[in-house]
């Protein structure tokens, strides 16, 4: 088959979550399929350090990700009834290069890559032949910001934050099941989020092919580990990922450091959000922004945390702890959709003085952490390697097609 694949940023390097993805489902369709790609190149992204991408495509198109102003994304949001994340990655070169491609040479399948890559379904709708539409849903995003309203609403100084979430939470709801309605297929990453997604529109057709892990990669790691006592990776201006942070560090790890004084904390990815800052004064918090390996600095750490209070999916960040090993303290938003269960794969946590206690007891008992570790990355291996995935996906083109031939 040939595939166009339309990203909300340049999948190499792979670093973190839409990127490793992208980079991982391109990567092994490209054994068996003829793979194009049409991307956002993001300003710090080098345009000639494709480094194995390009073997994997026949062409890849970039164009710079488009700069929003305060202003401009204010009168999007009050003169329209779209989304916020609608008008995100909205450009006019990149759609113009979209026709471009599409009149070029038909595709059988074009797969947007998240709900910023939706603006540009009407493109793809009007080619002729029109190709096949998947829709990889990376979040049910609706659910995701009325689960930030819900959070943000239990503290007055977030309220402000929590207006802008409910009132997406709505305009997603609806774009949504919009979306769902047009496309051929949807892509859910875990069976909670295809449930939301059933909730809009209880008559889509929905797959789940999760978020995986290249295990050889992680296999193959033999650099200097970074030491931590504990750590949590992600994009930190995501805000899933900033709450999760700013909760553990300022609830959770003063706890911990009350009976374990020195004990350490690296919040690990790029773009950390302004609002981190009230961490960097903590002792013991390390913020490190974007680094060019994540893996030595899992390897390092003793026990990875996982706090999150908002979000979906099934998590990258789980799952590459997992691979490495690791003992895992996590919320059970955070492992949300993961078949493990608490005290076997990793331990579950809630509240600040549980998941402080959680912590400990890891940290004191190397056995536990081995364990734990050894338990998770199996289950990780049996049902998240991508060579498991990526063929579920494959079927869901083989159908579309049987039945497109019909």
């Amino acid at each position: 088959m040939r595939i166009l694949f339309l990203t909300p940023q340049r999948p190499y390097p792979p670093h973190q979550g839409t990127t490793l993805r992208n980079f991982n489902l391109i990567k092994e369709l490209a054994k068996q399929h003829t793979i194009c790609l049409l991307t956002f190149l993001e300003p710090d992204q080098n345009p000639a350090d494709t480094g194995p991408l390009s073997q994997f495509c026949q062409w890849i198109d970039t164009i710079p990700v488009p700069q929003r102003t305060v202003w401009l994304r204010l009168r999007q949001m009050l003169m329209t009834g779209r989304p916020d994340m609608s008008w995100r990655l909205w450009s006019e070169a990149f759609n113009e290069q979209l026709a471009r491609r599409l009149k070029e040479k038909p595709f059988d399948i074009v797969e947007l890559e998240g709900i910023e890559m939706a603006p540009y379904l009407a493109t793809i709708e009007s080619a002729w032949p029109r190709p096949l539409i998947v829709y990889d849903a990376h979040n049910a995003e609706w659910i995701l910001q009325k689960r930030a309203f819900g959070t943000d609403m239990k503290n007055p100084l977030r309220w402000p934050a929590a207006a802008y979430s409910w009132i997406q939470w709505r305009r997603l709801y609806r774009y949504e099941a919009d979306l769902m309605e047009r496309v051929d297929h949807t892509i859910a990453m875990s069976a909670p989020d295809k449930a939301a997604l059933r909730q809009i529109n209880p008559n889509a057709p929905i797959t789940v092919v999760s978020n995986g892990v290249d295990f050889a990669s992680y296999d193959q790691f033999n650099q200097e580990p970074v030491q931590h006592d504990l750590i949590f990776t992600g994009k930190m201006d995501f805000r899933p990922n900033i709450d999760a942070a700013l909760w553990f560090g300022q609830q959770v790890l003063p706890l911990i450091q009350q009976e374990r004084p020195g004990t350490t904390f690296a919040i690990v990815g790029q773009r950390p959000h302004p609002r981190l800052d009230v961490l960097r004064t903590l002792p013991g918090v390390t913020i490190t922004g974007s680094v060019e390996d994540i893996r030595p600095y899992i390897a390092g750490a003793t026990v990875y945390v996982a706090p999150l209070r908002v979000g979906g999916g099934t998590r990258l960040k789980l799952l590459e702890a997992m691979a490495m090993g690791k003992a895992i303290v996590s919320t059970s938003l955070g492992a949300e959709g993961f078949p493990v269960a608490d005290g076997h794969e990793l331990i579950l946590a809630d509240e600040p003085l549980a998941f402080a206690r959680a912590v400990l007891q890891l940290l004191n008992d190397p056995i536990r952490r081995a364990k734990l570790g050894q338990t998770g990355r199996t289950i990780a291996q049996v049902n998240y390697s991508w060579n498991v995935l990526v063929p579920r996906l494959e079927k869901v083109y083989e159908r579309l097609a049987s039945h497109q031939a019909k």
